[in-house]
């Protein structure tokens, strides 16, 4: 039997999570482990409970969602995030879709779409909610852009950047990469973010999606000298 998709849902509405709660504890195969609307409590439970995804709101108080979600990428935390919101802005999905979010819904989709759009991001899909879907294009085509910018930029890594790139495209953590290489967490940590610094990314994930599309296109990531 295959164990049910661990959900963890954070949305300072209680009635919000509380719905969701009832409406994912009728669906076979998925459990919801955690919730909460602090979000000074989420990477603690992240920690804990080691969820399969990830389901949170954008409009919060104090913290918004975005900010949220940066916190927990520059955490180390890879729990895949999906966003669930009323907003359907196009800058909203865009910086969500930077900051590594695996889906984009909206709460005005019907339960049972909600259901099978997260049974598809916990499998591994990116999944935006079809009101979306025009504006997820817009993105992806003004990405093609600047991934052709970056490509320029590659020159301005050193060796070891370009090592470090290599091994995110791999999807592996800070500490990982600090065992791999012999060196300590906080170096990888510094050389993580000279590389989002020169590459003009906004984050590691961004940062390990670029790394596969340059390898892909070009065979590797070899430095200039080459």
């Amino acid at each position: 039997m295959n164990e049910p998709i661990r959900i963890v849902l954070v949305d300072d509405h209680c009635l919000c999570r509380r719905g969701l709660t009832e409406l994912f504890d009728h669906c076979y195969g998925i459990s919801v482990v955690g919730g909460t609307g602090n979000a000074a409590e989420v990477i603690p439970i992240l920690e804990a409970q080691r969820p399969d995804l990830l389901i949170m709101d954008l409009r919060m108080e104090p913290v918004d969602g975005l900010t949220l979600l940066d916190q927990i990428r520059k955490s180390g935390c890879d729990t895949p995030v999906a966003i669930l919101t009323m907003s359907d802005s196009e800058s909203d999905l865009a910086k969500a879709m930077r900051l590594g979010a695996k889906g984009y819904l909206l709460k005005d989709m019907d339960p049972e779409d909600v259901v099978s759009a997260v049974r598809r991001i916990a499998s591994g899909e990116l999944v935006v909610a079809p009101a979306m879907t025009m504006k997820l294009m817009n993105f992806l085509q003004h990405g093609q852009q600047d991934h052709h910018l970056r490509k320029n930029s590659l020159e301005l890594l050193t060796e070891r950047e370009r090592e470090i790139l290599q091994h995110l495209a791999r999807g592996e953590s800070n500490k990982v990469i600090a065992r791999t290489l012999d060196i300590s967490y906080d170096t990888v940590k510094q050389h993580v973010r000279h590389i989002l610094f020169k590459l003009k990314l906004a984050s590691r994930v961004e940062a390990a999606v670029f790394a596969v599309e340059q390898r892909a296109s070009e065979g590797r990531i070899s430095s200039p000298s080459h």
